[in-house]
């Protein structure tokens, strides 16, 4: 579990900050490492390590984060080790400089990184999944501009697409994932299962409009931006510098099974995972425990509910409020 966000600005502000908070938001999702890449037209400018938010990024390294976009992430290791080396976003200069956080785990992270060896020349400095997936991707990319000749070697939105699409096919697990690449876009996009949750929200002013994407819908509303949508199982967004927006389904089969754990446990009570409130559902979930207690126990003697952990204290109340008896 891990939380990431990825945000396209106006090319006059700093979007640094709105990261930072952004991750603050999100830090229940991970605590074991935090990290920001933001870029202009030209560079990317980097700061991850191991620890909270708010003991990774201190006035100084948020000053020097500069541009109008930028992706982040908060580490809950799942997968590879608690190295800082693991930290991301990962960063790899070819093709065109791709950076890239991921939320989600690789079932075939093996298979992966001994194809990228044998076929892209590509090794692997970490045991991480997301290190692979970076890679994955990078390589399909490098094909999907290969041997075009007709645009001078500009990298289209067909072509990253196309190589979402072939990343797609060979990835198995889940993974919900922001991308940037420097001085282009950002680029977002969720496994065809949808297991792990990922929101798009905007940002509308005069002449411009900020986007921005993060595991969960409560980043949005904090940062002040406009909630929009659940990115959909198997789509690609890109987000362009100037602010436009496509997206396409990029598998052939996709299928909404999100993972229950969002909803019991690793989202925030105040998020709205694929359209249904986190808050709700814990209640609802604590109401369906009553039912089932009263169906086998009529007589359960049953004195007070006492949540253990403190995260299950929304679905006590629901269950509480069932039986009629004190939480």
């Amino acid at each position: 579990m891990c939380g990431i966000i990825g945000i396209v600005g106006n090319s006059e502000n700093n979007i640094a900050t709105l990261l930072y908070d952004g991750l603050l938001v999100l830090q229940h999702r991970g605590q074991d490492a935090a990290g920001i890449i933001t870029s202009d037209d030209d560079y990317i400018f980097h700061r991850r390590a191991n620890g909270l938010v708010r003991d990774v990024f201190q006035n100084r390294h948020i000053s020097k984060l500069k541009g109008n976009m930028g992706i982040g992430h908060v580490r809950y290791p799942t997968a590879g080790s608690d190295s800082v080396a693991e930290a991301q976003p990962f960063y790899t200069n070819s093709p065109f400089g791709i950076s890239l956080s991921h939320n989600g785990n690789i079932n075939n992270t093996e298979e992966i990184i001994s194809g990228l060896l044998e076929y892209d020349y590509r090794r692997i400095n970490t045991s991480s999944d997301s290190e692979a997936l970076m890679n994955l991707f990078a390589a399909e990319l490098q094909r999907s501009v290969s041997g075009k000749s007709d645009d001078n070697g500009q990298l289209s939105d067909d072509d990253v697409f196309r190589a979402i699409e072939r990343t797609m096919m060979r990835l198995e697990g889940s993974y919900s994932v922001v991308s940037m690449i420097t001085g282009w876009g950002i680029i977002a996009f969720r496994d065809p299962y949808g297991i792990r949750p990922l929101f798009l929200g905007s940002n509308p002013s005069s002449n411009f409009v900020e986007r921005i994407v993060a595991s969960e819908s409560v980043a949005c509303q904090a940062l002040g931006f406009i909630p929009e949508r659940d990115v959909r199982p198997g789509e690609a967004i890109i987000i362009r510098t100037d602010g436009s927006i496509k997206s396409r389904i990029c598998h052939p089969k996709p299928k909404l099974t999100p993972c229950i754990f969002e909803q019991v446990y690793f989202a925030r009570p105040d998020s709205i995972i694929d359209g249904i409130s986190v808050h709700s559902s814990r209640i609802n979930l604590g109401r369906a425990l009553a039912k089932k207690i009263l169906r086998q126990v009529p007589k359960h003697g049953i004195d007070a509910v006492i949540p253990v952990p403190d995260s299950g204290r929304i679905a006590a109340l629901g269950l509480a409020d069932y039986l009629e008896v004190p939480c």
